[in-house]
């Protein structure tokens, strides 16, 4: 049997359902999806493993006009991932007009000197009607002309529920070259333990904060050890972490009044965590004020694991 294998990643505006796209293709939570802009930080693989195929898709940051030294590096992540792909697929959200920031993605996509194959995808389709979907149909094929290049694919997609997400799967991993196995068939994601569980107390602070909140926290992980002393049918995982946020203002909306939020968000973690793990967790949160961490070269790096090689160091 023919095996084809090679990476695939989602590119678009921010919060255009690719987080939430790549968690239905892997049928497992790799990337943490938020209503907020801008929630992914890094390049997170998932990985769909067949028979006859291996399909590993590197979620990217939204493009966006950068205001931080940690906007400038993740458009520099994004702009990378693309050039070592073997198709794109450029999410397209169905209930928005595809505007100038659409138009200039795409259009930075086809001028790149080696283009992977392209897929449009018209996410969020369960948001509008056959008529809807119909018009944004005929204005995401006009873009071939428009800028000058050809889709190898054009799907309309509703990852929350499920509505045609097996065809973009093999769409997808028919426009993959033949290759090999990459990765163990048991593994869904390359991502370290450490980086998974920071993304998911992250996205526990995100839900119901301050429009400003999401671009200024970040979550370090202090220290990860199994408690001493307990039965080898009754472990305990202790999770020490650090809330980063940029003022005093920010930690006193994470904390929240008399601690209730920050409560809040360590009970939705320890949940999602001991979920991922399979094992029991304690988890001991704080909230530490790191001034402007988001423009300063010292403290990003230490903030911000958001590629491969930072997460192993």
């Amino acid at each position: 049997m023919t095996h084809h294998s090679g990476f695939v990643c989602f590119v678009g505006r921010p919060n255009a359902g690719k987080s939430t796209l790549t968690n239905a293709i892997v049928g497992q939570k790799v990337a943490i999806a938020s209503s907020k802009p801008q929630t992914t930080r890094h390049a997170i693989r998932g990985i769909v493993h067949r028979p006859d195929a291996e399909l590993v898709i590197i979620d990217t940051p939204g493009l966006h006009k950068p205001r931080t030294l940690l906007g400038e590096r993740l458009n520099d992540l994004v702009r990378t991932t693309w050039t070592e792909v073997d198709v794109i697929g450029i999410c397209l959200p169905a209930d928005q007009r595809i505007g100038p920031g659409d138009t200039y993605l795409v259009g930075e996509i086809a001028a790149l000197k080696r283009r992977p194959k392209l897929v449009a995808l018209a996410t969020k389709s369960d948001l509008v009607s056959p008529a809807r979907m119909a018009e944004h149909l005929l204005k995401i094929a006009s873009l071939e002309d428009e800028l000058g290049l050809r889709w190898d694919d054009i799907v309309p997609v509703s990852a929350l529920t499920g509505a045609q997400v097996e065809d973009v799967t093999n769409v997808l991993i028919k426009l993959l070259p033949e290759g090999p196995r990459y990765y163990p068939g048991d593994e869904v994601t390359d991502e370290p333990s450490e980086t998974l569980i920071a993304e998911l107390i992250r996205e526990a602070v995100l839900e119901g904060v301050q429009d400003e909140l999401p671009h200024s926290i970040t979550v370090v992980i202090e220290e990860m050890k199994l408690r001493e002393g307990r039965p080898e049918d009754r472990p305990l995982l202790d999770i020490f972490a650090s809330m980063i946020v940029e003022r005093d203002s920010q930690k006193g909306i994470v904390i929240g009044h008399k601690g209730e939020r920050l409560r809040d968000v360590g009970t939705e973690a320890r949940q999602q965590i001991s979920r991922l793990l399979g094992t029991p967790v304690h988890l001991d949160l704080r909230v530490k004020v790191m001034k402007d961490w988001q423009r300063n070269p010292k403290y990003l790096n230490r903030c911000l694991l958001y590629t491969s090689d930072a997460a192993d160091e």
